[in-house]
């Protein structure tokens, strides 16, 4: 396959949009399907997954182990300069999740100028690095497109309990990159930045380790920072009914450029450690709904025996959490673990950062959370950072970008 030319052969020193046939250069990843998330390209140690299909890598892709999460603030007025920066960013994520810097020569051009990468991911693996884009309420205020807001992207109400930093919440847009490599998932966050200069600014941003969610049920259930495994009843990426029934949106859901897309809520939530860490594994096990070591329901001998809802406390995290809980309500949860620092006083800012999938807010998230107002768990959490994002479908080819679909349904 022909390689495609430099980005600043492309950009020229006048800093136009990256052209989109430089999309070529993706290579045999580029050429595969990101719909096939559970396929060897998927689960390849070290490898690439595709970047290309009808949803977006990210969501139902087996879960990578480390995460850079980033919001963004639009800066220009200038809806051109936009669509031009998101087709720069679809150029850049196809080279990165293929292995590639983001220019061709990224450090060939005129030593007089920056170079096209920020070299810190040169000669590291892919590592299953995904990129997710997706777009925020406040977004649709902006460019004209007020008609074009989803009724299913829906402003979170306040829940009990809710501390939210407003530094830590919200944004117009969002990009989640998740990779085996640390370092990987770094660079693409940064790089897209850096793209972005003049036009987005980082609004707040979150690592992640030690996913606490999985895709992927054959393998080892992990374990959250409280010592329980987490997402043993999670929707499997090779579950496309239930894929298609809770997560991905549908034609007829609306809005049309939606289709194929999903809706994102990102929750950071700050877990008070220090006070579960003395509180006794009886009272622990009550609390969650299951026991520790195998990570059985209350009853039940295995991890994933089918729970009896009765037999646990009715203020169990598991049984106020679980569809016949919440009139079948169900996500798709793919968090990971943080460690901030110390907040001052001694102890750890440490939490779950959480990221749920759903087909529609309305029926997903809001109404299992409200459910949960009466968790006791809620004695040990809080969550202090919130923003939900409508993620469209995926790129199709070389030819498609990031919200092609809606701006090129706004056209004028």
């Amino acid at each position: 396959m022909t390689e495609s030319p430099s980005r600043r052969a492309l950009l020229g020193w006048g800093g136009a949009g990256l052209a989109l046939g430089a999309a070529a250069a993706g290579g045999a990843v580029a050429m595969a399907r990101a719909g096939d998330d559970a396929g060897p390209a998927g689960a390849e140690a070290g490898g690439a997954v595709a970047f290309h299909g009808a949803h977006q890598a990210g969501v139902a892709t087996p879960v990578q182990d480390r995460l850079h999460f980033a919001a963004f603030d639009v800066q220009t007025e200038d809806r051109a300069e936009f669509v031009r920066m998101l087709k720069d960013w679809t150029v850049a994520a196809r080279r990165m999740t293929g292995g590639q810097t983001v220019g061709e020569g990224a450090f060939g051009g005129l030593p007089e100028a920056p170079p096209d990468d920020t070299g810190e991911a040169v000669g590291l693996k892919p590592s299953r690095l995904t990129l997710t884009i997706g777009f925020g309420p406040s977004l649709f205020e902006r460019f004209g497109l007020e008609d074009s807001r989803p009724e299913a992207l829906v402003e979170l109400p306040k829940f009990a309990g809710d501390a939210l930093d407003a530094g830590r919440s919200d944004g117009d847009l969002c990009v989640q990159a998740c990779a085996d490599d640390p370092q990987v998932a770094v660079h693409a966050i940064r790089n897209l930045a850096r793209i972005g200069f003049g036009k987005v600014s980082v609004r707040w941003s979150q690592l992640g380790f030690g996913k606490t969610s999985s895709t992927t049920p054959e393998a080892q259930t992990p374990r959250n920072l409280m010592g329980f495994k987490d997402g043993t009843r999670n929707i499997a990426g090779t579950e496309t009914d239930r894929l298609d029934k809770h997560v991905w949106v549908g034609d007829s859901d609306g809005p049309e450029w939606m289709a194929g897309g999903s809706y994102l809520v990102a929750r950071r939530i700050r877990m008070h450690i220090e006070t579960w860490d003395r509180t006794s594994l009886q009272e622990q096990e009550d609390i969650i709904g299951r026991d520790k070591g195998e990570g059985a329901p209350v009853g039940k001998a295995e991890e994933r025996d089918e729970p009896f809802l009765k037999a646990m406390l009715p203020t169990a995290h598991v049984r106020l959490a679980h569809p016949d809980s919440n009139h079948g309500a169900t996500i798709l949860r793919r968090g990971y673990s943080f460690t901030d620092g110390t907040d001052g006083l001694g102890r750890l800012d440490a939490g779950l950062f959480f990221l749920a999938y759903q087909r529609d807010v309305r029926e997903g998230f809001v109404r299992i959370q409200r459910n949960l107002a009466t968790d006791d768990l809620n004695e040990y959490i809080q969550h202090v950072g919130s923003a939900v994002f409508a993620v469209p479908p995926g790129v199709r080819d070389s030819g498609d970008w990031w919200g092609s679909t809606l701006f090129t349904a706004k056209e004028v």
